[in-house]
């Protein structure tokens, strides 16, 4: 048996958080893309490697969802959500090396929030979008 689609919320509520979460999802964003560059081109030992090349491979996953990022796509958001779990992991692995810790728990910090964020920003929209679709308007206001 079936059980009854759960109420959407109103967009009253809706809106706000879309745009904090949004807001934030972007901050988060750009502040992890400065972060891997500062840490790259001033901190990190990289044994003789080419900075713009190991730029370049750490990111080039960010710069291909820049665009539906800015743009505020729920797509990009969702996709964001699965590439970032990339830079978690790299972050969890600097934290263990003494020499690298800092950088890699505050790339973990960074990392996860982005997370938290854009997976929200996703679920908020796609009931903002619902709602607006008049989905849930006469049985649940």
């Amino acid at each position: 048996m079936a059980r009854p689609p759960k109420a959407l919320p109103p967009l009253e509520w809706l809106a706000p958080r879309l745009r904090v979460t949004r807001a934030l999802s972007l901050a988060l964003f750009v502040g992890l893309m400065v972060l891997l560059t500062a840490n790259n081109l001033w901190f990190a030992n990289l044994h003789g490697a080419r900075v713009e090349v190991i730029l370049a491979v750490e990111l080039m996953p960010l710069l291909l969802l820049l665009p539906g990022m800015l743009l505020g796509s729920a797509r990009a958001h969702a996709w964001t959500c699965f590439v970032v779990n990339i830079y978690f992991i790299k972050g969890v692995l600097a934290a263990f090396d003494p020499g690298r810790a800092l950088f890699g728990w505050v790339e973990v910090g960074v990392s996860l929030g982005l997370f938290v964020s854009a997976l929200m920003y996703v679920r908020w929209r796609f009931q903002h979008d619902r709602r607006v679709a008049g989905e849930g308007a006469t049985r649940y206001q």
